[in-house]
Order: structure tokens, then C-alpha cells, then sequence
């Protein structure tokens, strides 16, 4: 599986996996902003924006093999691996399935738990929906947990931006993620296992995601940092593009070029 990407810069390799049901087209403030810092690479997961989706049973594990074969096709030993929401799923899956290619691990918007039964039939569901009628349950159901308040109030922009994101989501690649995402385990041990810096991003808005959940995720490593967005919601790097890269800039900066004592 060969995955589309849009990438910026020079020096060390940044990948950044997008949320659901998105694309690498999320990723524009961050290819802007953090060019200077370090190579932004931002792949668009299989059967979202140019990706094919291919004939596979639904897996993270895939999606996370996918991200290896694209690092082989960059010519990229290792890197520091990063996503919000879905994204930083795979990125979790990323760190099981190939620890000796991770430099740093940046987990946004995300969770390490397992979805519970409730969560995984509303999947199902919602993958169902889609595959029949398209991509309206998204627009009602999806979209508006993806923004926080404050940029539902202030940032219209940002929100009609996410709204055509999220209305341009092939279904079939929709419901695939959507299982995929049902069938993932709880990754807290995979976290404990890290030997690399991690940091935590979430928006103080979030109710996906909420902060309870990252700061369960900071503590999990030795060496955990943990960073809140004011008045960011789900998609943190969308809705507060300039405080999200801040956050990215000091972690490679202190983390990655000289770690903390």
C-alpha cells in the first residue's frame, strides 16, 4: 500500500497522522508552521483523501504497516511518529508493531483504552449508515463532537473547513476505519514500554478525548509531558494551529535534540 503525502521541510522527520475521518489536508498549519523546525511528513491513511483503500480486513495494525512501508519509500530510519484521534491510534500501533523506528511519539486528541461495547456497536453502526446512505450521519452525528465550543462560537472558517473535510470522506474507507478503530486493544502497556520522549496534546474543550484521558497517558510514561490547548476542542491542531505547534517545537527542541535529565 503505497500512501499519498503532503510534506515540508528539512532535518528531523516529523510523521503526523491525521484524525478521522479527515485527511492529511488537516495538517496545513502544521506543515506551515513547523517547517522550520523539522520535516513534517503527513500521509493520508488508507481510502482517505489520495490513498487507496484496498481489499483488507479493517486493521490499525495494517494502517500502522502502511506508515512503515511509507518511511521505507522516504528512505527514513526513524522518526518521531505522531497523530490526533484515529491518527494517534495508529501511531500506538506504530509503536507495538515497530519500536526500533520511533524517535519521539506525540499522542493528540486520543485515547489509550479500548472502546467499550456501547462505543464499538455505535461504530458499527454509524459504518453501516454510511456504506447506505452516505455521508450525512457524519455530518449530524460526527462533525459536531470533532469542535469545541469556542471555535463553533468565533471560528466559522475553521468549521466549514472540517464540515467539507468530513462531508469529502469516502464511505467505504469511513466504515472500514470505523471497525478497525472497534477492534483496537488497550495500548496502556504499550505506552508503559516506550523508551522514547513522549508528549500529550489535548484541548481543554475536548469531550471525545477529554484531558482526563491524556493526563492518563502523560503518566503512563516515566517522562510524560503533558500539554492543554485553551479553547480548542476534538481537533486541537485545526482549532489552535499556533498553540499546537508551539507545543510540537518545545518537545522536539527539549526532548529530541537535548532530553531532560
Amino acid at each position: 500500500m503505497q500512501l499519498y503525502t503532503r510534506s515540508a521541510g528539512t532535518g528531523l522527520p516529523v510523521v503526523l497522522l491525521h484524525a478521522f475521518p479527515l485527511s492529511s489536508a488537516m495538517w496545513l498549519a502544521q506543515r506551515e508552521g513547523l517547517a522550520k523546525a523539522c520535516r513534517v511528513i503527513t500521509p493520508d491513511l488508507r481510502g482517505f483523501g489520495g490513498s487507496r483503500l484496498g481489499d483488507d480486513e479493517p486493521s490499525l495494525d495494517l494502517m500502522a504497516d502502511d506508515v512503515a512501508g511509507m518511511l521505507d519509500d522516504e528512505g527514513i530510519e526513524r522518526a518521531v511518529v505522531g497523530g490526533l484521534s484515529m491518527g494517534g491510534y495508529v501511531t500506538m500501533a506504530f509503536c507495538r508493531r515497530h519500536p526500533d523506528r520511533v524517535l519521539g511519539v506525540i499522542l493528540a486528541d486520543t485515547k489509550a483504552g479500548a472502546d467499550p461495547p456501547p462505543a464499538r456497536e455505535n461504530r458499527e453502526r454509524i459504518a453501516q449508515a454510511v456504506l447506505s446512505e452516505g455521508s450525512e450521519v457524519l455530518v449530524s452525528e460526527v462533525l459536531p463532537a470533532l469542535i469545541g465550543p469556542t471555535t463553533k462560537e468565533r471560528r466559522a472558517m475553521v468549521f466549514g473547513r472540517v464540515k467539507g473535510l468530513v462531508q469529502s470522506a469516502p464511505p467505504g474507507a469511513v466504515a472500514w476505519a470505523q471497525r478497525a478503530m472497534a477492534a483496537r486493544p488497550d495500548s496502556f502497556d504499550t505506552l508503559s514500554a516506550l523508551k522514547v520522549p513522549l508528549l500529550v496534546v489535548v484541548g481543554e474543550e475536548d469531550e471525545l478525548s477529554p484531558p482526563a484521558d491524556a493526563e492518563a497517558m502523560a503518566r503512563a510514561v516515566p517522562d510524560g509531558r503533558l500539554e492543554i490547548i485553551p479553547k480548542a476542542g476534538h481537533l486541537s491542531a485545526v482549532e489552535q494551529p499556533e498553540a499546537f505547534n508551539t507545543a510540537v517545537t518545545e518537545f522536539l527542541r527539549t526532548d529530541l535534540v537535548t532530553p531532560r535529565p
